[in-house]
């Protein structure tokens, strides 16, 4: 899989014009000066200090020092009153350094330098949403850079006042039910910081957004579902009820033949690498989902791809076609699935045109009836899938790039009905980070990659029958509880997993939030062995991962937003790669699931 490289920068070091304070406004920032060493802030990974020199004003000053893949993110959360203006400002000193404001309410803003040998001023405005009771500020430097210091940070404007309980939600409704799941939808309410959901009055879940998916329900059954509002002087009365009675079947992509919990991996097929080569009829039984890597199109922008098993010059143990045709019929007859994985770190695949789309459809299919495989898998990775400026809404994608994507594989998922298994293997940069950034951003700029699988996702989610995101080869990612998660251990993969099971703001904005996927359509990512990946986990940490997401506990710092036991599995790159470790990840799956 692809290490991830590309840097988030924004297009130039952008200083908003202030608007002009009023009678009322104050500082609202707390210890700005870092007088009080780190009294009301946080920073990511221990990366901030105080130091007596170099400062702006004062004594002290803050010195922050990125490192690997953290880049010493300093915030604190300021009470704010809602539908009001803002002045952020600080005084930075070295390379990359930014300062910005999320959770406004309306659009998220920062302001960055390339390179400030001695202190120079940044500065930055926003106004406050209708229901905004609190914003974090922060300070943050790049990835690899020296230390940077900041002093005298501000947030100009009117106290946020005496919090007030908010009203109960309106407009309570509820969506398509499928046979375990019922998505529900709500109007905000003016102050509300989050809501709990409630099922014939016990709450089953907690979201910062204004939708949510109940999951774990039986089919053909009668259920009642409330919604309250809280923040943090308490918690609203309840909404009035709705009820919904859930399908006879399987709804959206449902779960492919799949079991309860399944073990994904990817098995090295069209080439070699120090893991060796397995041959299809050797893949362990532990295996419940067997990708092919990878088909590769033909040029980048073709949509002709093309799959074929690994030569023998490369690999001297590859079985015949007929030997691998064979294998695959056994597997599935055992009741695995065996998919074509499209892209992969090499293959770069951009449907930029109908014509290339259209090239896909046909292609893919035939390597599916070629091998009689179960469906698809999406992998694509690199500069595959990019946003154009001005794209700014995952719910309804222009870009030919994503717009094509989605029409092929719904063009494959009607040919080949129900059964049809469909897989993505995105990057948390593609995911995750749409947390914070989306696109190139309101004043371009930004990674045009940025969140860029999610109108994918979206648009697909009732054909998807499995998410399984790589948390690996990733940059530090900030999750829900607005702190960055770096990988390698349990925290990564709960924080990352809870975004796709709760929903998120797309780059903060509380009108396009993302809904939740259901948790039968999850899987966790990982590395199979230290070879296989940036990011490894051990057994152990595996192990707490699954616990807190699943059971609730061995959670750590991070706390959900739910608990999900339907949680699907996890996925390994690669099953060459387990092998090779003796079988490692596997058998931590098969001891944990009591496969």
């Amino acid at each position: 899989m692809a290490v991830l490289s590309a840097g988030l920068l924004a297009a130039g070091a952008l200083v908003a014009t202030a608007p002009a304070a009023g009678a009322a406004d104050a500082d609202q920032a707390r210890n700005g000066g870092f007088e009080a060493g780190l009294d009301g802030w946080s920073c990511t990974g221990g990366s901030g200090t105080t130091v007596g020199t170099p400062v702006h004003g004062g004594t002290s000053a803050l010195k922050a020092t990125p490192a690997g893949s953290d880049n010493a993110r300093c915030s604190q959360t300021v009470t704010v009153k809602p539908d009001s203006a803002y002045t952020l400002g600080a005084w930075v000193q070295g390379s990359y350094v930014y300062l910005g404001a999320s959770g406004t309410g309306t659009t998220d803003v920062s302001t960055w330098t390339q390179s400030a040998g001695a202190y120079r001023q940044l500065t930055t405005s926003f106004r406050t949403g209708p229901t905004t009771t609190s914003v974090t500020v922060y300070t943050h430097g790049w990835y690899g850079t020296p230390a940077y210091y900041a002093d005298d940070l501000t947030l100009i404007g009117p106290g946020g006042g005496p919090v007030a309980v908010p009203a109960a939600p309106t407009g309570l409704r509820a969506g398509t039910a499928t046979a375990s799941a019922v998505p529900l939808s709500w109007t905000a309410s003016a102050g509300a910081t989050g809501y709990r959901v409630y099922r014939g009055g016990t709450k089953v879940l907690d979201t910062t957004g204004t939708s949510a998916t109940v999951t774990g329900l039986a089919a053909s059954s009668a259920y009642s579902f409330q919604v309250s509002a809280v923040n943090s002087a308490g918690e609203s009365a309840k909404s009035a009820a709705v009820s919904v009675t859930t399908a006879t079947g399987g709804g959206g992509g449902g779960n492919g033949g799949l079991p309860a919990h399944a073990l994904v991996g990817y098995l090295h097929s069209s080439f070699a690498n120090g893991s060796g080569y397995t041959r299809m009829a050797d893949v362990p039984d532990s295996w419940d989902v067997i990708n092919l890597a990878f088909g590769e199109p033909t040029s980048v922008t073709s949509g002709d791809i093309r799959f074929s098993l690994c030569p023998v010059a490369e690999c001297p143990n590859v079985e015949s076609e007929a030997e691998f045709k064979a294998a695959i019929k056994a597997k599935q007859a055992a009741g695995k699935k065996v998919l074509i994985s499209i892209g992969g770190q090499n293959g770069q695949v951009q449907l930029a045109s109908t014509a290339a789309r259209d090239a896909f459809v046909s292609s893919v299919s035939r390597i599916i009836d070629t091998y009689g495989l179960d469906g698809l898998d999406i992998d694509f990775e690199g500069h595959s899938l990019s946003l154009a400026t001005g794209d700014t809404d995952f719910r309804s994608p222009t870009t030919p790039v994503i717009v094509n994507l989605i029409s092929a594989v719904k063009s494959l998922k009607a040919k080949y009905g129900a059964g049809f298994v469909l897989t993505m293997a995105p990057e948390t940069f593609f995911v995750q980070l749409g947390y914070q950034y989306y696109g190139s951003g309101p004043w371009g700029g930004q990674d045009p990659r940025a969140g860029a699988y999610l109108p994918v996702i979206h648009a697909l989610r009732d054909d998807l029958t499995l998410l399984h995101v790589q948390d690996y080869n990733s940059g530090s990612v900030m999750g829900l509880d607005n702190q960055y998660h770096s990988m390698g251990g349990a925290d990564f993969h709960i924080a990352m997993t809870d975004m796709l099971l709760t929903g998120f703001p797309v780059a903060g904005d509380q009108t396009k939030v993302f809904p939740a996927l259901r948790p039968e359509q999850v899987a966790i990512g990982l590395p199979a062995s230290t070879q296989a990946g940036n990011g490894h986990t051990s057994p152990a940490e595996v192990t707490k991962a699954l616990d807190c997401l699943t059971k609730g506990t061995s959670c750590g710092t991070y706390r959900t937003h739910g608990t999900w036991s339907g949680l699907r599995g996890l996925m390994a790159w690669s099953i060459n790669w387990d092998r090779f470790n003796n079988g490692e990840f596997a058998k931590n799956f098969d001891a944990y699931f009591g496969s």
